[in-house]
C-alpha cells in the first residue's frame, strides 16, 4: 500500500449504538499502487454485467460501484467504511462539537424517540422540552418506528429554520405541540464541578476540536474555587474521538515531553510516538493552553473513571496515566478498540475511513479486543451493573487482532449475566450526581476510606457466597 501522507487530523473512534469512528484526517497515496489482480477485476465485471443485464429492476452504475466500495471496506473490520456524503458532512460535524439543531440528547423508547436530556440554554431548553419527553412526531412525520439517526437528521438543520416537535408528557392529558427555532448547538465535551470541598470532578464526554482548550478552562475555575487536595477525570461513556484531543489531555496531567501513546503500521507515516508536548496536542499555530493550568494538576492525587463505554481515544488518556503511576483506574474494563482510522476523501463530498494502524500504551500494551484493566474494578451499583449487556470491541465480527499478545478471556465480565432483579427497573445513573456509586468509591480511595469493589464472580458469571466486598 502506498505511503500515506497525515495532512488533518487523525481518528481514533467512537462509539455510537455499536461503534462509529469519527474525525477528520486528510490523506494521500502519493506512490505507485500494486499491479492490479486482473483475473480478480474481471470476475467484478462479470458480476456488474450479469447484475446490469438480469436483475429484476434496472441499477444505476454509480449504485453498483458504491455498493461494491462500501463492501470492500466493511468487509476489513467493523471501522473502516464508505463515507457517502451525508456520513462525510456527520464526520465533521462531530470533530467540530458544532452544528445547527435543537440541543437535545435523545434515545428510544417503545418505538419512539425519547428526550434523555435538554442541553442548557440551547433552543430545546428554552422552548421547554423536557427530559423524558417521547417525541411522536417531527413535524408532520410520526416517529414510531423511525431510527434514531433518521431522527437526529430531521432534528438538525440551518439556524433559524423552524421545526415543530409534538410530544407526549407524563402527565398531561394532550399531546404537547412545540414549535422550536434551531441555532448553533456547541457540544459541551467537558463538564465540571466540586464534588464536595476540596475534590474536582471532570468528566470528558467526548475528545473534540476544542476539548483540551475546553479542560484548562474547566481546571482553571475548579481550582479558584479554594484547594484541590483530590481530581477525578471521568471516562465513562467516553466513546473517543480526536487523537490530538486524547494526547493533550493526558498531557495536562503528566510531566512534558513524557510519551502517551505510540501507533504501529504498516506505512513509515502510521508509525511513531505521540508525546505530551504542544506539537503533538495543538494544531495549527495556536498558543500552548496548558501552560495556564496550576503546577498542581501533575501532582494532586487523581482517580480516572472507565467503563465499557470509554472506548479508543479515552482508553489512550486511561493507559498513559495508569502506565505512568500518575492515577489510579477505576470503574469496569473498557471497550477495547485500540485502532486507528485515517479518512482519504475521494471528492469533496466523499471519502473512505480506513484502519491505518494499532496504538499502543506508553508500556507497550495494546488494548485492541482487550481494554484496560481498572486497578479497582467497580460496577454501576453496590448489587453490580444495571445492564445484563454490553458490546466491546471483541464481540464485533471481523474485529481486529490484538497483535502482540493473545486476546485471552476477557478480564471483566461481559455478555449476557443475570442483572440482579432489584436493579431491573432503576434509572441509568447520572454522572455526577448524589447517587453515583462508582463516584463515590473514588472519592473514597482520594479520602482514605475503603472502596467497595464488585463482587468476585466464578466461571458461571455468578457471584459465591461470602465475595469480599471492601479494598483499601
Amino acid at each position: 500500500m502506498g505511503k500515506l501522507k497525515s495532512l488533518g487530523l487523525v481518528s481514533v473512534g467512537a462509539i455510537a449504538g455499536i461503534l462509529v469512528s469519527i474525525g477528520l484526517t486528510a490523506v494521500a497515496q502519493r506512490e505507485t499502487r500494486a499491479t492490479l489482480p486482473l483475473d480478480e477485476l474481471r470476475q467484478f465485471t462479470d458480476v456488474f454485467g450479469a447484475i446490469k443485464a438480469n436483475y429484476v429492476e434496472p441499477v444505476e452504475d454509480k449504485k453498483l460501484i458504491t455498493e461494491a466500495i462500501s463492501g470492500m471496506l466493511s468487509g476489513l473490520d467493523p471501522h473502516s467504511a464508505y463515507l457517502d456524503a451525508d456520513a462525510y458532512r456527520e464526520l465533521q460535524v462531530g470533530t467540530q462539537g458544532e452544528f445547527g439543531g435543537l440541543g437535545i440528547e435523545v434515545g428510544t423508547e417503545d418505538g419512539f424517540v425519547k428526550v434523555v436530556s435538554p442541553i442548557e440554554d440551547t433552543p430545546a431548553a428554552r422552548a421547554g422540552v423536557k427530559a423524558g419527553d417521547l417525541i411522536i412526531k417531527i413535524d408532520e412525520k410520526p416517529t414510531k418506528g423511525m431510527s434514531l439517526g433518521d431522527a437526529v437528521k430531521l432534528m438538525r438543520g440551518k439556524p433559524k429554520s423552524k421545526i415543530v416537535l409534538t410530544i407526549s408528557r407524563k402527565g398531561e392529558t394532550q399531546p404537547l405541540v412545540i414549535p422550536i427555532i434551531r441555532d448553533v448547538i456547541r457540544v459541551q465535551s467537558v463538564k465540571s464541578k466540586m464534588i464536595e470541598p476540596g475534590y474536582a470532578w471532570v468528566r470528558v464526554t467526548q475528545f473534540q476540536e476544542h476539548t483540551v482548550e475546553n479542560l484548562v478552562r474547566h481546571i482553571e475555575n475548579l481550582w479558584k474555587q479554594g484547594p484541590v487536595k483530590g481530581f477525578v477525570l471521568d471516562l465513562r461513556n467516553d466513546p473517543g474521538g480526536l487523537l490530538h484531543g486524547a494526547v493533550g489531555v493526558s498531557a495536562a496531567f503528566l510531566p512534558p515531553g513524557t510519551l502517551v501513546v505510540s501507533t504501529d503500521g504498516r506505512t513509515e507515516d502510521a508509525s511513531r510516538k505521540y508525546i505530551a508536548s504542544p506539537e503533538d496536542y495543538l494544531r495549527g499555530t495556536r498558543d500552548d493552553v496548558l501552560r495556564r493550568l496550576p503546577a498542581s494538576v501533575r501532582t494532586v492525587p487523581m482517580v480516572v473513571l472507565v467503563n465499557g463505554g470509554s472506548a479508543s481515544a479515552s482508553e489512550i488518556v486511561a493507559g498513559a496515566l495508569q502506565d505512568h503511576k500518575r492515577a489510579v483506574v477505576l470503574g469496569t474494563q473498557t471497550f477495547g478498540k485500540g485502532s486507528v482510522q485515517s479518512i482519504l476523501p475521494l471528492s469533496n463530498t466523499t471519502a473512505i475511513k480506513l484502519t491505518t494502524a494499532r496504538y499502543y500504551t506508553p508500556s507497550g500494551r495494546s488494548i485492541q479486543a482487550k481494554g484496560i484493566t481498572p486497578d479497582y474494578i467497580v460496577e454501576e451499583t453496590p448489587e453490580g451493573d444495571l445492564s445484563s449487556f454490553r458490546v466491546r470491541e471483541a464481540d464485533l465480527t471481523r474485529h481486529l487482532s490484538n497483535g502482540r499478545e493473545p486476546e485471552g478471556k476477557p478480564a471483566a465480565p461481559r455478555g449476557q449475566e443475570e442483572v440482579d432483579p432489584k436493579l431491573r427497573d432503576r434509572k441509568p445513573i447520572e454522572f455526577g450526581s448524589a447517587d453515583d456509586h462508582q463516584l463515590r468509591q473514588a472519592l473514597n480511595l482520594l479520602q482514605g476510606r475503603p472502596v467497595e469493589v464488585a463482587k468476585a464472580k466464578d466461571e458461571s458469571g455468578s457471584a459465591p457466597n461470602g465475595a469480599d466486598k471492601a479494598a483499601k
